[in-house]
């Protein structure tokens, strides 16, 4: 990811720029609506889009090092080098900013509460994260690619978010029945599936070949299943996050 902005006009940059956060917008007040126990604090929830977006220039800088780094041994045109990068250079940096940032910014705040939480929270930081990335996007590429990246990206950031919030709520549950370990596993364990996910997502549409289109079309398709079937039933079985609860499992288990 890299941040330019090319030379056009202020109504033709509002365009752009409304073209590529309505996207995150609508699946944000989707969320939202989803979490019908106990809302969240507004400011609680701007700050965290404001997050994403810290992250998602932090994540840019890192990707550049990541890049060059493996450029010193691999050629940048070798199918291993696009499958490393994927994983390594895109998506363990980019959810790596978003899951730093998340953890700052709600770990011991009063409102993290509830289970269904996390995954508010989660969804919120990676939203504003692709709001921003898809702004620079659209700015440099035109029109063209917001219907693409609306229909795949954005739900593709927030796909990861929800199996890292679901995983992010359990942590907190464990961090308040004092099992510290089994805390920072839960953490461990959502961003490692957050990357997984990512990796392969990007590294399906980094090579372009026709059985990678093809694999990439029915990953997101199972992977958009999974993510809003996982995010309605943890909003369905929500539950206070006190020391007399025990962690429930949902329909999708590492």
């Amino acid at each position: 990811m890299f941040f330019s902005f090319p030379a056009l006009s202020l109504l033709e940059y509002l365009i752009y720029i409304i073209a590529a956060v309505l996207p995150a917008y609508i699946l944000l007040r989707y969320v939202y609506r989803h979490d019908t126990i106990e809302k969240e604090p507004t400011g609680l929830l701007l700050t965290l889009i404001g997050a994403g977006c810290i992250a998602a220039l932090c994540a840019a800088v890192l990707e550049s090092v990541a890049g060059y780094l493996l450029q010193l041994i691999l050629s940048a045109s070798s199918p291993v080098y696009t499958v490393l990068f994927a994983f390594l250079g895109i998506a363990a940096v980019e959810e790596g900013a978003k899951l730093l940032f998340l953890r700052l910014r709600t770990w011991n705040h009063p409102a993290f509460n509830y289970r269904f939480d996390g995954i508010v929270y989660s969804v919120f930081v990676s939203l504003g994260f692709a709001a921003l990335e898809n702004v620079q996007y659209v700015i440099n590429y035109g029109l063209s690619v917001s219907l693409p990246r609306a229909l795949m990206a954005i739900p593709g950031h927030m796909s990861f978010a929800v199996f890292m919030g679901i995983w992010y709520g359990r942590g907190r549950l464990m961090e308040n029945l004092g099992d510290h370990p089994a805390a920072n596993r839960c953490i461990l364990k959502g961003y490692i599936f957050a990357v997984l996910l990512h990796g392969f997502y990007d590294a399906c549409a980094m090579i372009s070949s026709g059985v990678s289109s093809v694999v990439f079309l029915c990953f997101i398709i199972v992977m958009f299943y999974l993510a809003f079937s996982s995010l309605k039933h943890a909003s369905a079985t929500d539950a206070p996050i006190t020391p007399y609860d025990e962690p429930e499992e949902g329909p999708f288990e590492l």
